[in-house]
């Protein structure tokens, strides 16, 4: 029997709608090709690096049905990045440490001779760097926030602003029913795609958006403006990494054992204190989604793009075009190089045409 060459799969950074559809689509095409085989690595590059290796083989009774499943059967993390892997020392203090080399290695002796890494915009800064390694490596775009600029959009974005908009029609009618201000927080740390989207198909009066600093005087006006109008009640959506002008994003440091990133949160509360102390008309509630936006079924648009783009990923691989990343782009699947993946952040052009769509539509953004 000819041995088949081997291939391994992992999905990194924080999970969204899709990323069983990638995998499924990347193991049917190795599947029909005939000549490969797939495994996948738990949690990231954590599976690999782990003693002993936590990898499985891919096969049918793996990857059935998984297409319609929120989540990855892979797991995920955003504490396994092997250029600041998180140790500890002799102390019992969190130190970190480079094992890029060492996971490099170890891949190639155990004959991988591809890796797709699924993951946004950190996790394909990861895959340059261990491309310049010499590691064979291909990534697939993953982010709801759609913060990766060389894609038009990734998939898992657009399942989570079906979740947020949701989510905001439910909140719009016990907004009118009680005559309050309703602050629903979305996620999006540096881009406000979700937020954006969310205040047009929703109806929203006020979007506040990362790119944007707001001035709560400013939005005082325009709840005041359509309460004296006799509407009475008003509907926001905030990004989590929207801020206040002249401040800071709301969050605070992780206090999981080995996890530096500061996590987001909170700023819809801030505001509903903030609008509290100006008025006393109308009462404020605050609805933070949270995770809700990661987790659950993707819709079709996100199936069908997640799992064209595992099939492109093993197309990638078969023309042996390592150091790139799957791209959509004019409605059609192409490549770009890692290094042009991550060139740019994928932030809401305040001359883009949504922000121009919102503000004709009567949308404060706070400014």
């Amino acid at each position: 029997m000819k041995v088949k060459k081997k291939a391994i799969v992992l999905t990194g950074g924080g999970d969204c709608p899709g990323l069983n559809a990638v995998i499924r689509g990347l193991y049917k095409s190795v599947k029909y090709d005939g000549e490969w085989e797939l495994w996948g690595s738990i949690e990231a590059f954590n599976g690999l690096l782990s003693d002993p290796i936590n990898i499985i083989k891919l096969d049918d009774e793996k990857t059935r049905g998984i297409h319609v499943k929120g989540g990855t059967i892979l797991r995920t993390t955003n504490k396994g990045n092997p250029l600041d892997f998180p140790v500890k020392d002799k102390n019992g203090n969190w130190t970190t440490e480079d094992r890029s080399q060492e996971l490099v290695d170890k891949i190639l002796a155990l004959g991988f001779e591809a890796v797709v890494n699924i993951g946004g915009d950190g996790s394909q800064t990861i895959s340059q760097k261990l491309f310049e390694k010499g590691l064979p490596i291909i990534g697939v775009p993953k982010t709801i926030d759609n913060d990766l600029s060389a894609t038009d959009v990734t998939f898992g974005f657009t399942t989570a602003v079906q979740i947020a908009t949701d989510s905001f029609d439910k909140l719009v009618t016990t907004a009118e029913s009680h005559r309050r201000i309703m602050i629903m927080e979305v996620m999006g740390r540096d881009a406000g795609w979700i937020a954006l989207h969310t205040a047009i198909a929703g109806g929203a009066e006020i979007c506040l958006i990362p790119e944007i600093p707001y001035d709560p005087d400013i939005i005082l006006k325009s709840i005041e403006k359509r309460y004296d109008s006799g509407k009475g009640f008003v509907n926001i959506v905030i990004a989590e990494g929207a801020k206040e002008k002249g401040g800071e994003v709301i969050g605070k440091s992780a206090k999981d054992s080995g996890d530096a990133n500061f996590k987001l949160g909170g700023v819809g509360m801030y505001l509903r204190h903030q609008l509290e102390k100006r008025q006393n008309f109308a009462q404020v509630r605050t609805t933070i989604l949270g995770h809700t936006q990661r987790g659950g079924t993707p819709i079709a648009f996100d199936r069908i793009l997640a799992t064209s783009m595992g099939v492109k990923a093993f197309d990638m691989i078969k023309e042996k075009q390592f150091g790139k990343m799957v791209a959509y782009k004019n409605h059609r699947l192409t490549t770009v190089t890692l290094k042009e993946a991550t060139s740019s952040y994928n932030y809401v052009d305040l001359n883009h045409y949504l922000v121009h769509t919102a503000r004709k539509m009567g949308v404060s953004f706070g400014d």
